[in-house]
């Protein structure tokens, strides 16, 4: 009966679920990849506002510093 037609049944098995796991991983790599550039983007963009942030307040703060000193009376 047999025509030398073998079916590695085991084989089929494990290749449909490595292609199962394969497709269940996908979309878990694009979310890490997508958070992970995310965060690269977020990362330097808050830095950079941060600093600017101090920058602005240190500026007002000398103007104050030198509003004061014109207003206080000299000695």
């Amino acid at each position: 009966m047999s025509d030398g037609l073998k079916i590695d049944v085991s084989g089929t098995v494990n290749s449909l679920l490595e292609a199962a796991g394969n497709i269940a991983k996908l979309p878990l790599d694009l979310l890490n990849n997508g958070v992970k550039t995310a965060v690269s983007v977020i990362e330097p963009a808050t830095r950079t506002a941060a600093d600017l942030a101090l920058t602005i307040l240190n500026t007002l703060s000398q103007v104050l510093q030198n509003i004061a000193s014109v207003i206080a009376p000299k000695n």
